[in-house]
């Protein structure tokens, strides 16, 4: 067992030994509930999911625990709620059920425990009364806040001083705070916002508290790794820290601290202003889950992935041809070393699909024993686990051409154009050939502006 992961922790890439030799505890962030989650959302589920499996096979699936939470007591909750004109509790049972759907489409295990903050919190009523104790937090205008000045290690994951991270932070500027990087742990709530008793006021916690408290209850004071999102850092996964070790006086949370890159769709930062935000239920409409997780997993989990439909249609027609090879497959084989290894490898998911496609490659020689590798090692990535009819009825949507997508990249390609952005515009175009698209550059008789016609490829 050679198990390697990179540590934000230490900036450096660490032989992971868990706390208990029997025993591997996980924790990850997981969504706040008031929308749909976005293929954003989607990375950190499919990432921590393939690192669920490996640890499960290294350890045992009874010796992991993973747990990933859920937060549904949030102020965008609150903002969703009252716009929709809906209950709270409505809105996040909704969310929740669609989350639960969309993910399982994507092929994610379910983690050992999902607890919902509002489930604990009396506990997190305890932690605060603890760190205002113990002096790490104060209490002002039935706000508790902790005090950050308090911590002298605050700031070690970010590896950045408290003037530094408050010269790029967003802080809240209130009147109560002894200090601007001073961050919330209960606040009042009044009218139609969730609260619940508590000795400084009827409110509702901080966002970050919820993490600490859920995450001792069901892992400990110490654990082996905490995952998340890259953009967690700081505030979010920095403010854990402090409270979680200020509370329990030890030097650490979680020995690892694991964390993915950034998401941008075509090139772009997604955002709903640019007109690419996508939810993973809009995705899931054109292509089946197995193309969204292989795309994800085809670039490191810790590097930026640009999300474009050249990725899916490549891991579309690299699922297909999978699936003709290993459809006569009835059992699979032990695990190719090669894509273990590449796993063992601080999550080498680029690597461990090379080893696959190695797989295909001697299958397709009618190397024997290779078909059944390929199929194996696939199933163990969460791939390649329906029967060769099923993939093809699932997949079907992918194979038609949607005439919207298609519109929307000739738009996008005009527009480039029109901004003499070449290279833009040579991408859009080479996508569109991807597709199967064939497009005819013109010019309007009447005014003169580019048009362009398609056709798909015969």
């Amino acid at each position: 067992m050679s198990l390697k992961l990179y540590n934000t922790l230490t900036r450096t890439k660490q032989k992971f030994i868990s706390l208990k030799p029997d025993n591997v505890r996980m924790y990850v962030c997981g969504p706040t509930v008031y929308d749909y989650a976005h293929i954003g959302n989607a990375r950190p589920v499919i990432i921590f999911d393939v690192l669920y499996r490996l640890l499960r096979h290294l350890y045992g699936k009874e010796q992991v625990i993973y747990v990933r939470n859920i937060t549904d007591v949030d102020d965008k909750i609150n903002a969703r709620a009252a716009r929709e004109g809906v209950s709270i509790t409505g809105l996040t049972k909704r969310t929740i059920k669609q989350f639960h759907e969309d993910i399982k489409a994507l092929g994610v295990l379910e983690p050992t425990i999902e607890p919902r903050a509002t489930e604990h919190i009396e506990g997190m009523i305890e932690m605060t009364k603890t760190l205002i104790e113990k002096g790490h937090a104060y209490e002002a205008q039935g706000h508790v806040l902790f005090d950050v000045a308090s911590d002298k290690n605050y700031g070690g994951l970010s590896n950045r001083s408290l003037d530094e991270m408050m010269a790029g932070a967003r802080v809240e500027v209130a009147d109560y705070k002894k200090n601007p990087m001073d961050f919330v742990l209960w606040k009042p709530s009044s009218g139609n916002e969730p609260g619940w008793e508590s000795p400084w006021s009827k409110g509702r916690p901080g966002w970050h508290l919820e993490c600490s408290v859920m995450s001792k209850k069901y892992l400990g004071e110490t654990f082996d790794i905490h995952g998340g999102g890259l953009d967690l850092i700081f505030p979010h996964h920095e403010n854990e820290i402090a409270q979680s070790t200020c509370t329990h006086e030890n030097e650490v949370m979680a020995n690892y601290w694991l964390h993915n890159g950034y998401l941008q769709v075509e090139g772009e930062k997604m955002s709903k202003s640019l007109g690419n935000f996508i939810t993973i239920n809009e995705l899931l409409k054109e292509w089946p889950g197995e193309v969204i997780r292989l795309t994800m997993l085809m670039t490191h989990y810790r590097k930026p992935i640009d999300w474009t439909v050249k990725a899916l249609t490549s891991a579309q027609k690299t699922l297909d041809h999978w699936y003709e090879l290993t459809s006569d497959v009835k059992t699979g084989c032990m695990l190719c070393t090669d894509v273990l290894g590449a796993l063992e490898d601080d999550i080498n998911t680029p690597k461990a699909i090379t080893a696959l496609h190695e797989l295909r490659r001697e299958a397709a020689k009618g190397e024997k024993g290779a078909a059944g590798c390929l199929k194996a090692c696939a199933q163990f990535m969460g791939l390649l686990t329906h029967s060769l009819e099923e993939w093809k009825a699932l997949s079907s949507p992918a194979r038609a051409v949607d005439e919207s997508v298609v519109q929307t990249l000739i738009d996008a390609r005009i527009k480039a154009r029109s901004d003499k952005d070449w290279a833009k515009a040579d991408r859009l175009r080479d996508e569109l050939v991807q597709m199967g698209i064939v497009l005819n550059d013109g010019k309007d008789p009447k005014t003169g502006d580019m048009v362009t016609s398609w056709e798909v490829a015969r």
